[in-house]
């Protein structure tokens, strides 16, 4: 860190663009009138206005004795209080938002892993966080707002505005800017310091991919704790001088509103906000025709394939699909704007950082080779903060390694095949979840759709999914797992197919296949039903001997209770000489329980004996056929 000092004006006049504080200076004497941040019920914030308000956050920073480098940490709801308190806190210290719904023991954990030295809440609010700051010692910034004021302006600990600037050191590029942790998804979460030069590289990136300008006004419904909403939504605009309205969390119920009252050229979001608003979107077609956008962008957890048309159907504008994480400072790669190619199903070309894609020894692989996608570039954090295994680990020469397994095609394009984490070991098999998401979603009942690893006693791990369904169109578990074999290799169809209500996700939308067995919990047992014919007691007392099982219900899914490939073998061959018919082993992947592998065995029963009958008639001369038959020919 350097030790210069600077007053915001000379920072301006000498930094490059890669620091916050530039970007608001420049964008201030570019036009200190224009609109920068808009929000419902309030009225516009100036660039101007919002220079101002960065000299009185500063001032008040300094006077508590918080210097650049000094993490503070915000508890504060979506909206544009939390917006300019990201753009102006990170001028002076390190902005590290937090989720106002975590618990006690969460804010406990991220305080002290951060090491805040100081908090800034909502005024009189009684809150967990303020809690734990109170606990351990933290100074505490109460921040006030008037509904009468612009949007996004504040006082913090009831000081008036000032106008004089104590001169100090400014966050610099090398400076650290933002400190977010990973979702933690699949492990502990880790700590990603993010400098000033990374999140301005990032947010160039993604205003030059969407081609942004100062005509653009974009809406922010992504959480401000989140690198999506951030970077994405929110600084993305401020570099490219556009203006964008601060939604106060997201709502499909006033997206539309929205939509009237702010008129904006674009908006990006995650897949299950998308699919929130096209739930809504027939019934608001006028809203849509009265206020054309520009473009739709997703971002952060793959983007349904029949999704995506449906948002172009709806919004007549090309749907531009992103890839980022935390540690790229948000973008890695997007498709690319009309009239270049933009290809369903991948996540685009390299947008910002170097993309390769790379073997566990740390080769680059060719075109068309799935590996793991690796990055590198100046959007990219140095590292994990105070984690040398988990560096050691995530860089290889200099490329950090995503953990997410793709490839590139010959053009260059990205696609993500899954989470090297979350792929399923069933017995040996690798399975892609994503590539069984992809395949339900086709199914016209099927709204949303994730596959997951469940355990099990002989394969390690099985597949299962949970699909949620489109009202007004029921289908039955056996009617999905039939539509998945004939679409997906045997070893990839899952072994039970939920229908919820809701499948569950993280505080940014974002599935977690590692917990969704324990989430789904419930919906997954199976309540004892006794078998209901002779065929069905026959097949439940043969699983019964081969798994070693005291009691098997009608419903009972084999592969659940711990069959596999072999023991179906031996199922099957207790069967056929009960039933005196050939039985083939894949039936029983086909028809997992006793009840629904009763009925097609039944069936077939049923045709061998019709055959046999017609075989006999077929040696018959058409006398004796009349005879059998008591109907005389004429």
């Amino acid at each position: 860190m350097s030790a210069q000092k600077l007053t915001p004006n000379t920072l301006c006049k000498t930094a490059g663009a890669d620091s916050i504080l530039q970007i608001l200076g420049r964008s201030k004497d570019a036009d200190p009138d224009k609109a920068a941040l808009l929000a419902p019920g309030r009225t516009v914030l100036t660039r101007g206005a919002l220079w101002a308000q960065f000299h009185y956050v500063g001032h008040a920073l300094v006077k508590a004795g918080i210097r650049r480098g000094d993490r503070v940490a915000v508890v504060l709801p979506d909206g544009p209080e939390l917006a300019v308190a990201f753009l102006t806190v990170s001028c002076c210290a390190t902005f590290a938002p937090l989720n106002p719904a975590y618990r006690t023991e969460d804010f406990d954990f991220y305080l002290g892993d951060l090491k805040a030295k100081a908090v800034i809440l909502p005024a009189g609010e009684d809150c967990p966080a303020r809690a734990v700051a109170e606990k351990r010692g933290i100074p505490i910034f109460e921040l006030t707002t008037d509904a009468k004021a612009p949007a996004g302006q504040f006082v913090l600990n009831s000081e008036p505005q000032v106008p004089s600037w104590d001169e100090t050191g400014f966050a610099g590029p090398d400076d650290v800017a933002l400190v977010l942790h990973t979702s933690g998804t699949t492990s502990r979460p880790k700590m990603v310091p993010l400098t000033q030069r990374n999140l301005c590289c990032s947010a160039r990136n993604i205003a030059t991919a969407l081609a942004l300008t100062p005509d653009d006004r974009g809406l922010c419904v992504m959480p401000l704790f989140h690198i999506h909403g951030l970077i994405g939504a929110l600084l993305s605009s401020v570099v490219a001088g556009a203006s964008v309205m601060c939604a106060p969390g997201f709502s499909a119920d006033h997206f539309f509103a929205w939509l009237d009252e702010f008129k904006p050229s674009w908006f990006t979001a995650v897949p299950t906000m998308h699919q929130a608003i096209i739930a809504s979107a027939a019934k608001h077609a006028a809203t849509i025709r009265r206020n054309p956008m520009r473009l739709v962008r997703s971002s952060s957890a793959a983007l349904p394939v029949p999704l995506l048309l449906q948002l172009e159907e709806a919004f007549g504008v090309p749907v531009i699909e992103s890839y980022g994480m935390t540690e790229a400072s948000h973008q890695m790669t997007s498709n690319p704007l009309p009239p270049r190619a933009r290809k369903p199903g991948s996540v685009g070309l390299a947008a910002g950082p170097e993309v390769a894609i790379m073997d566990e020894a740390g080769q680059f692989l060719a075109a068309g080779t799935t590996g793991e996608v690796a990055i590198r570039g100046p959007n990219v954090t140095h590292g994990y903060d105070n984690d040398p295994a988990a560096n050691a680990r995530a860089f290889t020469n200099g490329w950090l390694r995503t953990g997410d397994q793709g490839h590139l095609d010959v053009d260059g394009y990205l696609f993500i095949t899954g989470r090297l984490k979350e792929i399923i070991n069933r017995g040996g098999e690798k399975v892609a979840p994503q590539e069984i998401d992809g395949v339900l979603l086709t199914h016209p009942s099927v709204q949303q759709a994730v596959a997951f690893a469940v355990p099990h006693p002989s394969l390690g791990e099985d597949v299962y999914a949970a699909v949620v369904l489109h009202t007004g169109l029921p289908v039955a578990e056996t009617a999905l797992r039939e539509f998945a074999l004939a679409r997906l290799l045997p070893a990839k169809v899952p072994t039970r197919i939920v229908v919820v209500n809701e499948i569950p996700r993280g505080p940014t939308g974002k599935i977690q296949r590692k917990k969704m067995a324990a989430h789904l919990a419930p919906a997954l047992a199976t309540a004892y039903e006794a078998p209901a014919s002779k065929t069905e007691t026959l097949i439940a007392k043969t699983i019964e001997t081969v798994l070693g099982r005291s009691q098997v219900g009608r419903n009972d899914n084999f592969f659940a209770l711990g069959g596999d490939s072999l023991r179906a073998v031996q199922v099957m061959a207790r069967l056929r000489p009960a039933l005196a018919i050939e039985i083939p082993v894949f039936l029983l992947f086909q028809y997992p329980t006793p009840a629904v592998l009763a009925l097609e065995l039944e069936r077939r029963i049923e045709e061998v004996d019709l055959a046999a009958l017609a075989a006999e008639l077929e040696k018959l001369s058409p006398e004796e056929i009349d005879r059998l038959l008591g109907d005389p020919i004429r």
